[in-house]
């Protein structure tokens, strides 16, 4: 579900609330799972419940997100390399599939914008520079740090996402844009190029 239109009381409202925002009433489940000691509203058919758990968890998801870009739009983000770690993780949690993720940034790489620019398959994404320099140029970014996700699990670069890093950096360059970093994000695992001497 995209959260993305619904402000930040709403959504946690929505958390607190009994039912929270799935449809699910009060009245769902005439003929109940009954568990000694929960309240009536907790008297869900198993299916209503898991509904209910999935959508209580997405919208803490989204809460947790929003509070860590947060923090990285007050400070620089690489003074808090975990902010940042934990928001790419949390992005990218679950996902089938590849998306190319980039961090525009500010003169005193102060977060600007998130945004997910291209979205692949299970093995792959295309990325076209030109597009991120277009972006890059749209939000007034003076650096950018770039991500992108491994569904497989495995954060180790390919030769192709270092061959990726460098055609960014050298296509951003010619428009005054500093590239800072990539990371690729794995299951249990964050690579930063940078930290490898990469970028």
């Amino acid at each position: 579900m995209n959260f993305e239109q619904i402000s930040r009381d709403a959504l946690v409202a929505a958390l607190l609330s009994p039912t929270a925002a799935t449809g699910i009433d009060g009245d769902v489940g005439t003929a109940p799972i009954v568990r000694d000691g929960l309240p009536p509203r907790w008297r869900l058919k198993q299916a209503d419940r898991d509904q209910l758990l999935r959508q209580r968890l997405s919208i803490a998801r989204e809460l947790l997100l929003r509070d860590l870009a947060a923090q990285m739009h007050r400070g620089p983000v690489l003074d808090s390399p975990s902010t940042l770690r934990e928001w790419l993780r949390l992005r990218c949690a679950g996902l089938e599939h590849e998306v190319f993720l980039a961090l525009f940034l500010d003169t005193h790489h102060r977060l600007l914008v998130a945004q997910e620019l291209f979205r692949g398959t299970l093995t792959q994404t295309s990325v076209y520079p030109r597009e991120l320099v277009k972006e890059a140029l749209r939000h007034n970014a003076a650096a950018l740090i770039v991500a992108h996700n491994h569904p497989s699990g495995q954060a180790e670069p390919s030769r192709a996402d270092e061959y990726l890093t460098q055609s960014l950096k050298t296509a951003l360059a010619l428009v005054d844009v500093r590239l800072l970093d990539h990371f690729v994000v794995g299951c249990d695992a964050i690579v930063s190029f940078a930290e490898r001497g990469m970028v």
